[in-house]
């Protein structure tokens, strides 16, 4: 993950805080903007793992994992 490890810290306080007492309007947004940008880490850190990742049919080949079609219109 690309997140520093400080705003990782972070996120976890403001989660600490609204434990006790609501976040203010600018711990909120910070709240969410933190949490969009671990999310993104943690997708572009799951997209490269699974980038690395090789199917094996049964004759022996190997092959890539390729995405699904979005079935959802």
């Amino acid at each position: 993950m690309n997140m520093e490890k400080e705003k990782i810290d972070r996120i976890n306080e403001l989660a600490r805080i609204k434990k006790i007492r609501p976040l203010t309007e600018a711990e909120l947004a910070e709240q969410t903007a933190l949490r969009k940008e671990y999310i993104a880490g943690f997708r572009e850190n799951m997209e490269a793992i699974l980038q690395g990742v090789k199917i094996q049919e049964p004759d022996g080949t190997l092959h890539p994992l390729q995405k699904k079609e979005d079935k959802r219109s």
